[in-house]
Protein backbone atom coordinates (compact mmCIF):
# COMPACT_ATOMS: atom_id res chain seq x y z
CA UNK A 1 0.00 0.00 0.00
CA UNK A 2 2.77 2.32 0.78
CA UNK A 3 4.10 1.86 -2.15
CA UNK A 4 1.31 2.34 -4.31
CA UNK A 5 0.55 5.30 -2.13
CA UNK A 6 4.27 6.76 -2.89
CA UNK A 7 4.15 5.70 -7.16
CA UNK A 8 0.31 7.86 -7.12
CA UNK A 9 1.65 10.96 -5.36
CA UNK A 10 4.96 10.71 -7.21
CA UNK A 11 3.11 11.03 -10.93
CA UNK A 12 0.69 12.91 -9.63
CA UNK A 13 1.93 16.15 -11.44
CA UNK A 14 2.27 14.30 -14.85
CA UNK A 15 -1.31 12.74 -14.03
CA UNK A 16 -2.99 15.51 -13.52
CA UNK A 17 -1.46 18.61 -14.98
CA UNK A 18 -1.13 22.12 -14.01
CA UNK A 19 -4.55 22.95 -15.24
CA UNK A 20 -6.36 20.06 -13.09
CA UNK A 21 -4.08 21.28 -9.75
CA UNK A 22 -4.96 24.69 -10.46
CA UNK A 23 -8.87 23.74 -10.39
CA UNK A 24 -8.43 22.39 -7.50
CA UNK A 25 -6.63 24.95 -5.31
CA UNK A 26 -8.63 27.90 -6.79
CA UNK A 27 -10.12 29.32 -2.92
CA UNK A 28 -11.05 32.34 -4.34
CA UNK A 29 -14.29 33.49 -5.45
CA UNK A 30 -14.24 35.63 -8.61
CA UNK A 31 -14.24 39.06 -7.66
CA UNK A 32 -16.38 39.99 -11.03
CA UNK A 33 -19.96 39.86 -11.53
CA UNK A 34 -22.12 37.91 -13.46
CA UNK A 35 -23.38 39.61 -16.98
CA UNK A 36 -26.96 38.63 -15.34
CA UNK A 37 -29.20 41.55 -14.81
CA UNK A 38 -30.40 39.23 -11.44
CA UNK A 39 -29.15 36.68 -9.81
CA UNK A 40 -31.02 33.26 -9.06
CA UNK A 41 -31.18 34.39 -5.76
CA UNK A 42 -34.04 37.09 -4.42
CA UNK A 43 -33.19 40.05 -2.56
CA UNK A 44 -33.33 39.05 1.18
CA UNK A 45 -35.91 40.93 3.16
CA UNK A 46 -34.24 40.67 6.55
CA UNK A 47 -31.55 39.76 8.24
CA UNK A 48 -32.33 36.53 9.10
CA UNK A 49 -33.58 35.52 5.64
CA UNK A 50 -30.12 36.78 4.74
CA UNK A 51 -28.56 34.19 7.33
CA UNK A 52 -30.66 31.52 5.85
CA UNK A 53 -29.52 32.40 2.22
CA UNK A 54 -26.17 33.34 3.14
CA UNK A 55 -25.64 29.72 5.53
CA UNK A 56 -27.04 27.54 1.88
CA UNK A 57 -25.07 29.35 -0.67
CA UNK A 58 -21.96 28.95 1.65
CA UNK A 59 -22.83 25.02 2.27
CA UNK A 60 -23.62 24.63 -1.35
CA UNK A 61 -20.30 26.11 -2.98
CA UNK A 62 -18.02 23.88 0.09
CA UNK A 63 -19.77 20.75 -1.08
CA UNK A 64 -19.45 20.95 -4.54
CA UNK A 65 -15.29 22.69 -4.37
CA UNK A 66 -14.84 19.53 -1.56
CA UNK A 67 -15.87 17.15 -4.56
CA UNK A 68 -13.58 18.83 -6.86
CA UNK A 69 -11.13 18.04 -4.79
CA UNK A 70 -12.24 14.66 -4.15
CA UNK A 71 -12.40 13.74 -8.46
CA UNK A 72 -9.07 15.61 -8.38
CA UNK A 73 -7.82 13.08 -6.17
CA UNK A 74 -9.29 9.77 -7.51
CA UNK A 75 -7.87 11.36 -10.98
CA UNK A 76 -4.42 11.22 -9.36
CA UNK A 77 -4.74 7.56 -9.06
CA UNK A 78 -7.02 6.30 -11.51
CA UNK A 79 -6.60 8.90 -14.40
CA UNK A 80 -4.52 7.00 -16.67
CA UNK A 81 -6.91 3.72 -16.58
CA UNK A 82 -10.24 2.33 -17.71
CA UNK A 83 -11.91 4.26 -15.16
CA UNK A 84 -10.17 7.67 -15.73
CA UNK A 85 -13.25 8.98 -18.19
CA UNK A 86 -15.48 8.17 -16.42
CA UNK A 87 -14.30 9.90 -13.32
CA UNK A 88 -13.24 12.78 -15.44
CA UNK A 89 -17.29 12.71 -16.92
CA UNK A 90 -18.50 13.03 -13.52
CA UNK A 91 -16.03 15.76 -12.75
CA UNK A 92 -16.56 17.92 -15.40
CA UNK A 93 -20.01 18.18 -14.18
CA UNK A 94 -19.06 19.34 -10.71
CA UNK A 95 -16.36 21.71 -12.44
CA UNK A 96 -20.02 23.20 -13.71
CA UNK A 97 -21.59 22.85 -10.29
CA UNK A 98 -18.63 25.05 -8.69
CA UNK A 99 -18.69 27.37 -11.62
CA UNK A 100 -22.34 28.47 -10.54
CA UNK A 101 -21.84 28.69 -7.05
CA UNK A 102 -18.71 31.21 -7.56
CA UNK A 103 -20.87 33.14 -9.82
CA UNK A 104 -23.86 33.17 -7.39
CA UNK A 105 -21.68 33.90 -4.06
CA UNK A 106 -19.73 37.10 -6.55
CA UNK A 107 -23.34 38.14 -7.03
CA UNK A 108 -24.63 38.02 -3.73
CA UNK A 109 -21.31 39.01 -2.14
CA UNK A 110 -21.51 35.76 0.09
CA UNK A 111 -18.04 35.00 1.65
CA UNK A 112 -17.29 31.27 0.98
CA UNK A 113 -16.65 29.33 4.20
CA UNK A 114 -12.99 30.31 5.53
CA UNK A 115 -12.34 26.47 5.52
CA UNK A 116 -11.58 26.09 1.75
CA UNK A 117 -7.83 25.56 2.49
CA UNK A 118 -8.36 22.75 4.95
CA UNK A 119 -11.13 21.23 2.33
CA UNK A 120 -9.09 21.32 -0.11
CA UNK A 121 -5.98 19.27 1.41
CA UNK A 122 -9.49 16.96 2.69
CA UNK A 123 -11.15 16.12 -0.59
CA UNK A 124 -7.61 15.46 -2.19
CA UNK A 125 -6.14 12.81 0.00
CA UNK A 126 -9.69 11.25 0.57
CA UNK A 127 -9.96 10.58 -3.04
CA UNK A 128 -6.45 9.65 -3.61
CA UNK A 129 -6.99 7.30 -0.82
CA UNK A 130 -10.13 6.22 -1.94
CA UNK A 131 -8.79 5.53 -5.19
CA UNK A 132 -5.94 3.63 -4.07
CA UNK A 133 -8.10 0.66 -3.35
CA UNK A 134 -8.72 0.15 -6.50
CA UNK A 135 -11.85 1.58 -9.02
CA UNK A 136 -14.38 -0.41 -6.68
CA UNK A 137 -12.87 2.48 -3.98
CA UNK A 138 -13.35 5.06 -5.79
CA UNK A 139 -16.81 3.99 -6.54
CA UNK A 140 -17.66 3.68 -3.08
CA UNK A 141 -16.16 7.27 -1.97
CA UNK A 142 -18.43 8.96 -4.95
CA UNK A 143 -21.49 6.49 -3.17
CA UNK A 144 -21.22 8.08 -0.15
CA UNK A 145 -20.54 11.72 -0.52
CA UNK A 146 -23.03 12.18 -3.49
CA UNK A 147 -25.27 10.21 -1.54
CA UNK A 148 -24.72 12.63 1.66
CA UNK A 149 -24.75 16.05 -1.05
CA UNK A 150 -28.06 14.70 -2.49
CA UNK A 151 -29.98 14.44 0.51
CA UNK A 152 -28.49 17.83 1.98
CA UNK A 153 -29.60 19.17 -1.30
CA UNK A 154 -33.15 17.79 -0.84
CA UNK A 155 -33.24 19.45 3.08
CA UNK A 156 -32.46 22.61 1.23
CA UNK A 157 -35.33 21.86 -0.96
CA UNK A 158 -37.91 21.54 1.05
CA UNK A 159 -36.94 24.04 3.40
CA UNK A 160 -37.64 26.49 0.61
CA UNK A 161 -40.45 25.17 -0.35
CA UNK A 162 -41.66 25.64 2.94
CA UNK A 163 -41.14 29.08 2.75
CA UNK A 164 -42.11 30.21 -0.09
CA UNK A 165 -41.75 27.91 -3.54
CA UNK A 166 -42.59 30.91 -5.96
CA UNK A 167 -40.11 33.62 -4.28
CA UNK A 168 -37.38 30.93 -4.75
CA UNK A 169 -38.38 29.47 -7.95
CA UNK A 170 -34.62 30.16 -9.76
CA UNK A 171 -32.92 28.88 -7.04
CA UNK A 172 -34.76 26.05 -5.97
CA UNK A 173 -33.91 25.33 -10.21
CA UNK A 174 -30.20 25.60 -9.82
CA UNK A 175 -30.37 23.20 -6.67
CA UNK A 176 -32.78 20.45 -8.30
CA UNK A 177 -30.34 19.97 -11.13
CA UNK A 178 -27.11 20.05 -9.23
CA UNK A 179 -28.92 17.10 -7.01
CA UNK A 180 -30.23 15.31 -9.59
CA UNK A 181 -26.47 15.47 -11.07
CA UNK A 182 -25.11 14.38 -7.61
CA UNK A 183 -28.04 11.35 -7.50
CA UNK A 184 -26.81 9.86 -11.27
CA UNK A 185 -23.25 9.96 -9.88
CA UNK A 186 -24.43 8.12 -6.81
CA UNK A 187 -26.19 5.77 -9.42
CA UNK A 188 -23.13 4.96 -11.65
CA UNK A 189 -21.34 4.27 -8.86
CA UNK A 190 -23.26 1.45 -7.96
CA UNK A 191 -23.10 0.42 -11.16
CA UNK A 192 -19.27 -0.11 -11.42
CA UNK A 193 -19.08 -2.06 -8.36
CA UNK A 194 -18.89 0.20 -5.47
CA UNK A 195 -20.04 -2.19 -3.23
CA UNK A 196 -18.04 -4.85 -3.86
CA UNK A 197 -15.33 -3.05 -2.22
CA UNK A 198 -14.16 -5.23 1.18
CA UNK A 199 -15.53 -3.18 4.31
CA UNK A 200 -18.01 -1.17 2.02
CA UNK A 201 -20.45 -0.37 4.37
CA UNK A 202 -18.23 0.57 6.91
CA UNK A 203 -15.71 2.93 4.39
CA UNK A 204 -19.24 4.59 3.33
CA UNK A 205 -20.39 5.45 7.06
CA UNK A 206 -17.05 6.66 7.84
CA UNK A 207 -17.10 9.03 4.98
CA UNK A 208 -21.03 10.22 5.72
CA UNK A 209 -19.98 11.37 9.10
CA UNK A 210 -16.76 13.52 7.94
CA UNK A 211 -19.67 14.79 5.24
CA UNK A 212 -22.14 15.82 7.82
CA UNK A 213 -19.65 17.06 9.97
CA UNK A 214 -18.34 19.50 6.80
CA UNK A 215 -21.38 20.64 6.27
CA UNK A 216 -22.36 21.49 9.85
CA UNK A 217 -18.82 23.47 10.00
CA UNK A 218 -19.09 24.85 6.33
CA UNK A 219 -22.54 26.62 6.97
CA UNK A 220 -21.48 28.24 9.84
CA UNK A 221 -17.84 29.20 9.93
Amino acid sequence: MQRAAHTALYGWSNTVGPAMIRQCLKHRVPAQLSSRAYSVVPPPRDSEEKEMLDRILRVDHAGEYGANCIYAGQMAVLGRSRTGPLIQEMWDQEKKHLEKFNEILAENRVRPTALLPLWNIAGFVLGASSALLGKEGAMACTVAVEESISEHYNSQIRTLMEKDPDRYIELLHVIKEFRDDEMEHHDTGLEHDAESVPGYWLLKNAIQLGCKAAIYVSERV
